[in-house]
């Protein structure tokens, strides 16, 4: 089989980072849709949060095929030539940690640019040509994507960082096809340069769930430029039972474990924002408040469960959050470059 790929792009090094847990047939479905791609990455490194025989597997039958199709590639810095790496966790350390690891593994090997996405995603096969046509003008970038209906899905790409939460009144058009400015990530599709990881150190794998990817495009808006582009670079494929806001927004539904994470990591968010000067006690708490009642619509319209064992679980996160806010021996991610 003769490889395909673009060999008029210029993006150096770009490496693909996925984490993955408990969802082999997911995963399976990205690896394929890499396969289709355009541009072949420089290295595609798989996080599993759960470290299965069943993966490993999955990841010794790609690294045939990446072989098959893209042929040899050039050694990294630690002398290795597979362009699949796969990477065990010896515990689950969430999405966060698993693209904390994830990143780390890439930059310890070279890569100059990092694709990160969970395991319930497909890429495009434009979408790595797409992205590079952009590595000039930014150093985070992120596309567009599909929802798992084919529609266009909406992500708030905005963060008002007085109340500390996505802002919901973020205009969804583009004018004229020009990127927007952006002070957030997606780890569902964002890809971002070295020099991110050199200033801003790599993901903050203590979030756990939620907000790490937001926190992680804060921090890299406020040295280097980010922009969100008009190309779709991806789909998303898995179904989640939601509820429309407005023409274009939607309320996903979600578990009692991430509530606990939304209010908990608002700790997190607080110690970020006061290192880097834009926190306000007053408004943050209103922030807090906000995002307290959206979970509890959300419990009611969208998951239709109990309020009482949600609500119990986003008091928790709320006093931990606090815990975190008041920890003399906290400190931010330590950059690397």
């Amino acid at each position: 089989m003769q490889p395909r790929f673009d060999t008029g792009h210029t993006m150096d090094r770009p490496a693909i980072v996925i984490v993955t847990f408990k969802r082999q047939d997911l995963l399976e479905g990205l690896l394929a849709s890499i396969l289709q791609s355009t541009v072949a990455p420089w290295r595609i490194v798989v996080v599993d949060n759960e470290d299965s025989p069943a993966t490993a597997a999955i990841m010794e039958r790609f690294a045939a095929e990446v072989v098959a199709l893209w042929g040899a590639t050039e050694p990294d810095a630690q002398g290795g030539i597979a362009r699949a790496v796969y990477v065990p966790m010896a515990e689950n350390t969430g999405g966060s940690g698993g693209f904390s690891a994830g990143v780390a593994r890439a930059y310890e090997l070279g890569a100059e640019w990092f694709w990160v996405m969970d395991d319930d995603v497909a890429i495009e096969p434009e979408g790595l040509a797409r992205l590079d046509a952009w590595t000039d003008r930014a150093d985070v970038i992120q596309g567009c994507r599909y929802d798992f209906d084919g529609g266009p899905f909406f992500w708030q790409y905005r963060f008002w960082e007085g109340l500390g939460i996505y802002n919901p009144f973020a205009k969804s058009a583009f004018e004229d096809g020009q990127p927007k400015p952006v002070n957030v990530m997606c780890f569902e599709g964002a890809l971002f340069s070295r020099r991110v990881v050199d200033v801003c150190g790599l993901p903050d794998p203590r979030f756990f769930i939620y907000w790490d990817d937001a926190v992680y495009g804060y921090v890299a808006s406020r040295h280097l430029r980010a922009i969100l582009v008009p190309d779709f670079v991806l789909s998303r494929r898995r179904e989640v039972r939601n509820i429309s806001v407005g023409s274009v927004r939607q309320l996903n539904s979600t578990s009692d474990m991430t509530r606990y994470y939304i209010l908990r990591n608002r700790g997190y968010i607080a110690r970020y924002l006061r290192e880097y000067g834009d926190y306000n006690r007053f408004a943050f708490g209103l922030g807090t408040a906000a995002t307290f009642a959206k979970e509890l619509i959300r419990i009611a319209a969208v998951d239709r469960k109990s309020i009482v064992s949600g609500t119990k679980r986003l008091f928790k996160g709320w006093r931990d959050a606090r815990r975190i806010y008041r920890d003399p021996s906290w400190e931010p991610m330590p950059p690397l470059g």
